[in-house]
């Protein structure tokens, strides 16, 4: 009796629920299923900021609506965690405002820059939301591709003038989902001078800034000083302290492009929950040491699983950051058909490339969020299948 609308209609199916019916099924068959698919870490939120979330519940003061733009206090402290980091200056007033999950904030943002029939230039492959976004604000997505010949940078020189004259937003993410790719600060400087020139915003995803391996410290696209005329920079607590559950995240930059996605917000929700704030605060002004400890669980796994599947002969890109593996399936199968046979005679579970876009064809993607143990007994059953 009810039909959807036009933007829902071409919506392309959401990349997690389809491996979740995989997972199902497997379930259901009775298999044991080792889920190396959604980039959602196993390891639990750190006490201190559980017991800051638990103090905060009680307050009777944090029942009430919050703020949309986020408490002045989660502000200042995701401010000060920036400069500590980065070493670059924000003003929390202006230049931040809190999301529920950077998730939010992705899909919210080109709802304030974005008019019908204007382009916006997505990564692919790449997160989702970016061309989801696009597409709920009535814009047009062109993909630009991510080669392993360009250490899945996107070739801007490459891009249409025609393309340039409508297009409104680039988006980059670097630690790069799902690729793990990384890049420097000159870089950056790079795509902000070509920014500069074509009138171009740029939304940095910048969710895996903490998840760093082998001497290499990811930079933020602020540390170029001009990108502060063009760029909003979003950031999770997720991935960093491992509270994917707790909705919470912020975006930081340039005062205008902040203003355009906090005047959204005023419009659509009623903010983060403010004891979820106060648990972030404590997240980003306390002992940073769970941060490190992190990163270390994510890189015995990461170790333990490059070496293995080198052994079993598997082409991985070297990563640098992220908790996942980048790695081609074997010749003569295509993404789907390989991460359907893991399911189906391995119960591992997979991230097929394709599923990202396009260009990720002829890849999977591992997320390392399950134990060394875990680890160890999927590549036992990926050899047991003599690829």
């Amino acid at each position: 009796m009810f039909s959807f609308s036009e933007r829902l209609r071409r919506l392309p199916p959401y990349l997690f629920v389809e491996l979740d019916r995989l997972k199902a099924e497997a379930l259901d068959r009775g298999m044991d299923v080792i889920d190396l698919g959604v980039g959602d870490p196993d390891l639990p939120t750190p006490p201190h900021i559980v017991e800051a979330g638990q103090k905060a519940l009680e307050r009777p003061e944090n029942h009430h609506y919050p703020s949309s733009v986020g408490m002045p206090a989660f502000r200042e402290a995701a401010a000060e965690w920036f400069e500590k980091r980065f070493g670059v200056k924000v003003d929390p007033a202006s230049e931040v405002v809190t999301l529920i999950g950077s998730k939010e904030g992705i899909a919210h943002f080109p709802l304030a820059f974005v008019n019908p029939g204007e382009v916006v230039l997505v990564p692919t492959p790449a997160y989702p939301v970016y061309h989801i976004g696009t597409l709920f604000a009535g814009g047009e997505t062109y993909y630009l591709p991510l080669r392993p010949e360009n250490d899945f940078r996107p070739d801007l020189a490459a891009i249409p003038e025609e393309v340039l004259s409508r297009a409104r937003i680039l988006w980059i993410n670097y630690p790069n989902n799902p690729t793990t790719a990384v890049v420097t600060r000159e870089w950056f400087s790079q795509v902000v001078a070509f920014a500069r020139e074509h009138g171009l915003i740029v939304a940095h995803d910048a969710a895996y800034t903490e998840l760093y391996f082998e001497g290499y410290r990811p930079p933020s696209i602020l540390e170029v000083p001009e990108a502060r005329e063009v760029a909003i920079e979003f950031h999770s607590l997720s991935k960093t302290y491992c509270m994917t559950g707790w909705r919470i995240g912020f975006a930081v930059g340039c005062a205008e492009l902040v203003k355009g996605l906090t005047t959204v917000k005023n419009n659509v929700d009623s903010g983060c929950f403010q004891a979820v704030q106060e648990a972030g605060i404590a997240a980003l002004t306390g002992p940073q040491d769970c941060v490190e400890e992190h990163r270390r669980i994510f890189d015995e796994r990461r170790r333990t699983m490059l070496e293995g599947l080198q052994k079993l002969g598997f082409e991985v890109y070297p990563p640098r950051a992220t908790f996942y593996l980048w790695v081609k399936v074997p010749p003569g199968y295509t993404s789907a058909d390989f991460c359907a046979r893991l399911i189906r005679e391995a119960g591992i579970v997979v991230t097929p490339g394709n599923g990202f876009g396009d260009p990720g064809e002829g890849y999977f993607r591992i997320a390392l969020t399950v134990g060394k143990e875990r680890l160890e007994e999927a590549l036992s059953r990926l050899a047991s299948l003599n690829l």
